[in-house]
């Protein structure tokens, strides 16, 4: 079964791929098809979520998964919550991708701790929603969630992951998401969360796997 990724991240693709392994499907991303992003126009990451997985379906004729998520703070009222990847607004539109996915990174990192300067409640947690359908009309969508929560760091840490993992620690672990392995992120994220929950209910729904 072919499955197109709502996204044109190719860091979440490979993530996504890694956590569905072992299901009879084929994980594309949308930019292999020429499906252009969509806006996001909404307040909370399921609905968005939707919007996505409904572009891209209308788009190739093919199920979907979208993946909303973003960085939730505590002290901020959930934000930068779905406005994460342009929380600083789009800093730049540069001819690579993944160097420009970069840059907007940084700023919005440097944002949010600008924000959260002297701010002595940490707590934060990352948000994956995952959002699959057979098709652009399919009434019976297919709905995981996964949170974890976290504390943000004064300054980054480590070189790995995306998006703000460097300023994210997880105590548990003793260690920012970005220095943790790629294996070892794959098992316990808010990603890997979401997806364990979706692998079940595909299993349930579409009798996959």
């Amino acid at each position: 079964m072919k499955l197109v990724l709502a996204s044109n991240n190719a860091k979440k693709l490979a993530e996504l791929q890694t956590l569905f392994a072992g299901l009879p499907i084929e994980l594309l991303s949308q930019r292999e098809l020429g499906i252009t992003e969509v806006e996001e126009p909404h307040h909370t990451f399921v609905e968005n979520a939707l919007v996505k997985a409904r572009h891209a379906a209308r788009a190739c004729g093919l199920a979907t998964i979208a993946d909303d998520s973003g960085l939730c703070v505590a002290a901020l009222g959930g934000a930068p919550g779905v406005h994460s990847a342009h929380y600083a607004g789009l800093v730049a539109t540069l001819p690579d991708r993944e160097e420009q996915r970069r840059t907007q990174d940084a700023a919005n990192n440097a944002l949010l701790l600008r924000r959260m300067q002297g701010v002595t409640d940490r707590r934060v947690r990352f948000v994956s929603t995952l959002v699959a359908l057979r098709h652009a009309d399919d009434p019976e969508p297919l709905i995981a969630l996964g949170r974890w929560d976290a504390t943000l760091l004064t300054a980054a840490r480590g070189e790995g992951g995306f998006g703000y993992d460097p300023l994210v620690w997880i105590e548990t672990l003793g260690a920012s998401v970005a220095e943790l392995a790629a294996a070892q992120k794959n098992r316990v994220s808010h990603r890997a969360l979401a997806a364990g929950q979706m692998r079940a209910l595909m299993h349930e729904a579409w009798t996959l796997g």
